[in-house]
């Protein structure tokens, strides 16, 4: 028989065995002060049976709900809210010291920003003549000009803009709210994504899948093109529909009081009533014709001239809707897939031409929703965020007219509940390639969003496959310096 280490015979002996047993209790006692502070990561108490009933915050947070403008492409940050006069300065010359080769090809000489840039409000902030309406919210909004991503791939950036991973099959940040939060309005999906008239973005639902978490806090595609799939009532009349579905509730009741403890069954049962309830509110939380002419007019959801516009500013009514319904999460996306920057912002070969298009499908429709969402006293409780997946290169692509892949420097912004307003944090280097001052990986962003609605992203966990995952990773700090 082998004889025991020295480590061993220690645990083996009176003293060793008082030893432990001291630093045991002690660790008992740590742990019951840490739970009474609510300071462990902890998963939410759901009831199958509910599964969007709400849930108190870890603290009191900011914002009750959540607008993502999502510019699906690489927006570049130089043609819209990183002003650069060096760029200016050194057009057509070469980099000195640049990449020879970035994601797609040679690069070229460097390249003045494709649209003016001009000082906005009071704070002089300088933004492009491309978005002259967003241009005129600059004193509302909070820009940070130092983000990174840890992918120059359009797929996978997204996922990690949207999950807090470059892989698949991990939660969107509107899975984790609404996992954790629940929702306002039990008539309607606490998670709802509007994807672009032109369609889906590169990554498709992964943006608003709910990766590990359970299935019902996926995000639902939803816009006012078209109402949701297999959603239609059916063609009977009002009271045998009723008749029908009072009868299968009563039958589900009895099902799950013979299989108690069925979390399966119980939730089952919660979608399928979720179902029934939506085939009343979805309708009319869609049905923007009780929209006045005015409104209408003021997104551009009348512009007979652009129905790519239009239908992008009906999208932007209808999250307006959604919000004053007291939906938890809403994804509005801008931009659809993989195109030669056709459909989206990956401004490769022709970003100048390009870009003229997609900023008037953008621009009126998004100032106008942040303006009416003002009006209305909605952004009082409602956080506001704009973002994209990485920007651009401060060079042409040799032979094109377009920029390259850069996710080691780009800007995003919020505004709204708890964000102080008119503040530009971060900075990239002279000619807004690198992100060299107050440098914040996605990691951050996505934890100063969970901070505004009250969620500690190094406590709001889930247990798969024996890891306690997270949102933000084992990363993730919040940006302080925005939040009012």
């Amino acid at each position: 028989m082998k004889p025991l280490s020295p480590i061993g015979r220690q645990f083996l002996s009176r003293r060793g065995f008082l030893t432990s047993s001291a630093t045991g209790l002690g660790s008992i006692a740590l742990l019951d002060l840490l739970s009474q502070d609510r300071l462990l990561a902890a998963q939410p108490t759901i009831d199958p049976a509910r599964p969007f009933a709400p849930r108190e915050s870890h603290f009191p947070g900011k914002a009750k709900r959540v607008v993502v403008i999502f510019c699906a492409g690489a927006v570049s940050q130089l043609e819209t809210w990183d002003y650069k006069p060096e760029l200016i300065q050194f057009d057509g010359q070469p980099l000195k010291d640049g990449p020879a080769v970035t994601f797609q090809g040679p690069a070229g000489n460097l390249a003045r920003p494709q649209y003016n840039f001009r000082q906005r409000g009071e704070t002089g902030k300088w933004v492009s003549d491309m978005i002259p309406h967003l241009a005129e919210l600059t004193d509302d909004i909070a820009f940070i000009h130092s983000l990174t991503s840890k992918s120059n791939t359009h797929g996978p950036a997204e996922n990690f803009l949207s999950t807090g991973t470059p892989l698949d099959g991990f939660p969107s940040v509107g899975s984790w709210a609404s996992y954790a939060l629940g929702s306002e309005n039990q008539d309607l999906p606490a998670y709802v994504a509007i994807p672009d008239p032109r369609g889906v973005p590169q990554n498709g639902s992964n943006n608003w899948g709910p990766g590990f978490l359970p299935a019902a806090f996926q995000g639902t595609p939803l816009s006012s093109k078209e109402p949701i799939r297999h959603l239609s009532p059916p063609i009977v009349s009002s009271d045998a529909d009723r008749a029908t579905r009072s009868l299968l509730q009563r039958m589900n009741a009895r099902h799950l009081e013979q299989h108690p403890g069925d979390n399966k069954l119980a939730a089952r049962i919660a979608s399928y009533e979720l179902a029934a309830r939506m085939q009343l509110s979805v309708p009319e939380v869609t049905d923007l014709n009780s929209e006045p002419a005015h409104v209408l007019k003021s997104y551009g959801a009348d512009d007979e001239s652009n129905p790519i516009r239009a239908a992008f500013a009906r999208n932007c009514i209808l999250a307006r809707r959604l919000i004053e319904s007291g939906v938890r999460f809403v994804q509005l996306f801008n931009g659809a897939y993989a195109s030669g920057g056709e459909l989206n912002w990956d401004g490769h070969n022709k970003l100048k031409e390009q870009y003229d298009k997609h900023a008037a499908i953008l621009d009126q429709p998004t100032a106008a929703l942040i303006k009416d969402m003002k009006s209305r006293g909605l952004l009082e409780d409602t956080l506001v965020v704009w973002c994209t997946e990485f920007g651009r290169m401060p060079f042409f692509q040799k032979g094109a007219k377009g920029r390259d892949h850069n996710p080691d420097g780009f800007t995003c912004w919020m505004t709204g509940a708890g964000i102080k307003p008119g503040v530009s944090h971060g900075m990239t280097d002279e000619l807004g390639q690198k992100a060299v001052q107050d440098i914040h990986p996605l990691y951050d962003f996505n934890a100063t969003i969970l901070h505004l609605l009250g969620l500690d992203h190094e406590r709001l966990t889930f247990e798969h496959n024996g890891i306690e995952r997270r949102l933000t990773n084992v990363e993730g700090h919040v940006i302080g310096e925005v939040l009012a």
